[in-house]
């Protein structure tokens, strides 16, 4: 039987962990810890956080007197593996072993598979991905640059792109396949992405440089001038990922990745963080208004969600630059525990075939 599953679900991001019990679909808790961005900085590496982030989960489900032998599955969420089709994936060595040696880039989410896969052996249980953020569905036209051997690729929040644009269709009474959405994706990182037809065709990569700048990463740079501070003397790579990665955007430019905390210092007649606030808006808007060329103005709705889809001074700076475009849906917050739960209770119920890593 189903009906007494209890599923662990990990989604380590940028700037926190969220940790959450499920039974079936029910969440019975879910916690967000925050990390001070000051304390994050002490790690050089991402992957260095890792002791940090599993007593967290640990610690977490003492406080809500959750048994670890009683867990049925655990799922994380998905990491920078290779590029993969939509669906969920069981947490094999060979996944393990790409995240550890970080072969596809370094980013937080990569910390969730891993500690899953943890506790998931000493309590021999099944683990889980779904809809990593490698999730791969571009047109060829939309990889090619201006380089042959540089290619544009496919990294997003896939889970939450792809839950929200299920809701906007239900709302227009359409099914996902049968529209045509712009999705932005407003959090640590940013992701701008075109739905047409069930299909992400097209995405700002959200990781290092094709996407606005957002709470905590640089985003996309003029080349010269990052050339410059790359070969700047006793520049370390470790230093100039952090950079671009972690101690860009808002903090770089106002000490700070709390949307909250940037809106008070508005409040209080701070005209340089206006301005840098409202410049990341812009960015975000240019981009959605680009995608509309994606889609030759076919587009049913545009979707504004993640974390800081909360500041209702983003999302009307936003809106008034796109909204002519179609009608604009607001999902605040990242809809991903839920989304992973869900995900991992269609794997253990068999309403969803669970596929292999290779």
């Amino acid at each position: 039987m189903v009906s007494d599953k209890l599923i662990l679900v990990i989604n380590p991001g940028s700037t926190s962990t969220k940790i959450a019990v499920y039974q079936n679909r029910n969440q019975i808790f879910i916690e967000s810890v925050n990390h001070d961005t000051q304390a994050l900085k002490e790690f050089k590496k991402i992957s260095d956080q890792y002791e940090l982030r599993y007593n967290e989960v640990i610690n977490a489900l003492r406080k809500h007197q959750v048994d670890a032998q009683s867990l049925t599955a655990i799922i994380g969420r998905g990491g920078l593996i290779k590029p993969v089709e939509s669906g969920v994936y069981y947490i094999n060595s060979k996944m393990i072993d790409d995240l550890t040696k970080n072969v596809f880039l370094e980013h937080a989410s990569n910390l969730g598979a891993l500690i899953a896969k943890k506790m998931a052996d000493t309590y021999n249980i099944p683990c889980y991905i779904a809809d990593p953020v490698v999730v791969d569905e571009m047109m060829d036209i939309a990889r090619i640059t201006g380089r042959p051997e540089i290619q544009r690729e496919s990294r997003f929040h896939a889970l939450n792109h792809k839950a929200v644009a299920r809701k906007a269709a239900r709302l227009l009474a359409k099914n996902y396949e049968d529209v045509n959405l712009i999705v932005a994706h407003l959090g640590g990182g940013i992701s701008v992405a075109v739905h047409e037809k069930g299909k992400v065709v097209d995405v700002t990569e959200a990781l290092y440089g094709d996407a606005p700048f957002s709470a905590e990463r640089a985003g996309r740079l003029p080349t010269g001038q990052l050339l410059e501070m790359c070969f700047e003397e006793n520049a370390d790579i470790f230093d100039i990922k952090r950079k671009l990665v972690g101690a860009g955007g808002l903090v770089a430019h106002c000490g700070s990745n709390d949307g909250r905390a940037i809106e008070e210092k508005i409040k209080h007649g701070d005209k340089q963080t206006e301005l840098v606030y409202e410049a990341m808006a812009y960015q975000i808007a240019k981009d959605i208004s680009s995608f509309g060329a994606t889609l030759k103005g076919k587009v049913d709705g545009i979707i504004l969600t993640g974390g800081m889809a909360r500041s209702e001074m983003l999302i009307n700076w936003i809106s008034e630059r796109v909204e002519y475009m179609g009608q604009v849906f607001l999902f605040p917050g990242e809809n991903e525990m839920e989304s992973l739960a869900d995900a991992a209770f269609r794997a253990l119920s068999g309403e969803e075939r669970v596929k292999e890593y290779k």
